[in-house]
């Protein structure tokens, strides 16, 4: 795993091509190491977008408008959880809970946690992120 963490800290992914070498260097199967990619939702396999966003999914955000969220961030960019748009700028992806409960829904773009996220909100700050590609 920390092999794992550090190869995408650097690339900001995990390339396929990698994962013959980790499991060479560690003795392991690339069945092994390829079920560890695709079982932690975490791990990227393509390049993410120049900005990711993360829609917080859990219960108490769900509780007010994260679902309507999550469906207008699909709907607005055109893509879903684990994608990026064509254009390179936004990935979308899930995540269970940003700590940030009493002002959900909560999404965080890049490192900026944002609380009582709108749609209209959630459009203006992908449009200022796209401005600052």
């Amino acid at each position: 795993m920390p092999i794992l963490h550090a190869v995408q800290s650097a690339l900001g992914h995990v390339p396929k091509d990698a994962v013959p070498l980790i499991a060479a260097e560690l003795n392991l199967s690339r069945a092994e190491v390829h079920g560890v990619l695709t079982f932690y939702h975490y791990f990227r396999k393509d390049p993410p977008g120049r900005h990711v966003v993360h829609v917080c999914r859990a219960e108490a955000c769900q509780s007010v408008g994260a679902v309507a969220l999550e469906a207008h961030a699909k709907k607005s960019l055109g893509i879903d959880f684990h994608q990026t748009t064509a254009d390179g700028a936004i990935s979308l992806e899930p995540v269970y809970c940003l700590g940030n409960c009493a002002l959900g829904p909560s999404l965080m773009i890049d490192d900026r946690l944002q609380g009582r996220m709108s749609p209209q909100r959630f459009d203006a700050l992908v449009a200022r992120a796209r401005a600052q590609s």
